[in-house]
């Protein structure tokens, strides 16, 4: 099947219908739950209830688009058009699915993940991770096709490979919470998984976001790692944006070797992340070998980010001094 890369214009008509609705769905469940944090609270865990819902409404709705948006990216023809239909409204589904278990807890008064304290929330809780782990399937699948890519710009191709990769990456992460920790399998209450490392879930927060400021959180390069299926792309897009202005971007190679920089510095900022979390320490609070990666890390992109300029200056002048 040859499959090559549609313009990134918006062409609402044109995008996955199920996506787009699921989008809109999340839309205004997430303005509910925003209201209910204040109208109806609900404690779990020391924290609004409501909260969960609302972070997992804004991500569904962003992931949903991003989806739908690869797959209208796609030149589709065919069979290939059908089973990409068929992928994205599966996708549609199972995020559906999870969301109704994450809002079906809070009514309830308890936790959605890693809930295992009765039959019937270990029944749901293992229809959310099911659920989940097919979604990441799928998306694999679809990186397939998204790395399989032909024609097109190539600064865009580079974006969109990595963010599928880079994403699955961090959507991978969210499997290292689901195992039981030490004091769960000495203490077993019901609960076989955290987010935190180090100390139980639910205590001192980020506002909002929730991670741990005492201790790891496997949160942070889930969150990390999962969005760069849109922020590299959006990266792209934003150096096509400025090139008028900026005369370096107009080079495809200048934005493909910046797309490149990126898509390294986004892994392996999950990377640090994710070993900061398995080390116990907070975001907020890293360690000397954190803090020593972090630094080498920012370096080594200056440096390739100024490898690519010289290297596009030099075969610009190198090209204006060949006689005509």
């Amino acid at each position: 099947m040859s499959t090559s890369l549609q313009s990134m214009e918006l062409r609402p008509a044109r995008l996955h219908r199920p996506l787009l609705a699921l989008t809109a769905l999340m839309g205004v469940t997430a303005v509910a739950c925003a209201g209910l944090v204040f109208l109806a609270p609900v404690e779990i865990l020391g924290a609004n209830g409501w909260i969960k819902p609302l972070k997992f409404s804004i991500s569904i709705a962003i992931f949903s688009m991003t989806i739908a948006l690869i797959i209208d990216m796609l030149d589709r023809r065919g069979r290939a058009r059908a089973w990409m239909w068929w992928l994205g409204t599966a996708m549609a589904i199972l995020l559906l699915i999870e969301q109704v278990i994450i809002v079906a807890a809070v009514v309830r008064g308890t936790t959605s993940h890693f809930n295992v304290s009765d039959p019937a929330v270990s029944v749901l809780w293992t229809i959310m991770g099911a659920s989940i782990a097919i979604v990441w399937v799928l998306t694999l699948v679809l990186g397939v096709v998204v790395w399989a890519l032909r024609g097109g710009d190539p600064a865009r191709r580079i974006g969109l490979r990595l963010g599928i990769v880079i994403g699955l990456v961090g959507m991978a992460v969210a499997f290292l919470m689901t195992s039981p920790n030490a004091e769960q399998l000495r203490d077993f209450q019901g609960i076989a998984g955290a987010h935190a490392v180090g100390v139980a879930d639910g205590g001192p927060g980020i506002p909002l976001l929730g991670w741990s400021t005492v201790a790891g959180d496997l949160r942070v390069p889930h969150f990390i790692g999962m969005h760069a299926l849109q922020g590299l792309p959006l990266l792209v897009w934003g150096m096509e944006l400025l090139a008028p202005r900026v005369p370096a971007l107009r080079s495809v190679e200048v934005r493909s070797g910046f797309a490149w920089i990126a898509g390294g510095l986004w892994a392996a900022v999950t990377a640090i992340t994710t070993w900061q979390a398995l080390l116990g320490q907070s975001v907020l609070a890293p360690g000397l070998p954190i803090i020593i990666a972090t630094s080498a890390l920012v370096a080594v992109a200056l440096i390739a980010a100024t490898a690519v300029l010289r290297t596009a200056r030099r075969r610009s002048a190198a090209g204006s001094d060949t006689p005509a």
